[in-house]
């Protein structure tokens, strides 16, 4: 992206470095630090010793707004998302807040409508479905 050019999120105009990034969803946040936590608890007597305030501040915060809690229910998010050649930052953004309908998902991110790749609604919807296929039967 040239310096010169507004960045706008809606419709992807954003540095490429931020489109090539890696992102995570809070679920798979929660994964990494419940991982992190369960050896901090394993090598000290007293974990909350070990544990800065950030670091439990930002565990209670993934795991209150995660929307999955089963690891491979984690996996299936991002293996039925990455399916749509969505930005990195679009496929977090669907799994963390789990939009229900095409209209709230666009509303939510609406450079899947209007990037080259655009999705029709159909597309849309079966996601989304599919999402809630994995919500239901965690």
């Amino acid at each position: 992206m040239s310096g010169e050019e507004e960045e706008n999120a809606a419709e992807l105009k954003i540095p490429d470095e931020f489109l090539k990034a890696k992102c995570l969803m809070n679920c798979e946040v929660a994964l990494i630090l419940e991982h992190k936590y369960e050896q901090l608890q394993q090598m000290a007597d007293d974990p909350m010793n070990q544990m800065s305030q950030v670091f439990e501040k930002s565990l209670q915060y993934v795991k209150r707004f995660s929307r999955y809690k089963n690891p491979d229910a984690v996996r299936q998010v991002r293996e039925i998302l990455s399916r749509y050649q969505l930005a990195e930052f679009e496929l977090c953004v669907l799994g963390n807040l789990c939009p229900e309908t095409v209209e709230e998902a666009i509303a939510m991110v609406p450079s899947i409508k209007t990037r080259g790749r655009a999705h029709d609604d159909e597309a849309i919807e079966k996601m989304l479905n599919d999402l809630s296929l994995i919500k239901k039967f965690e």
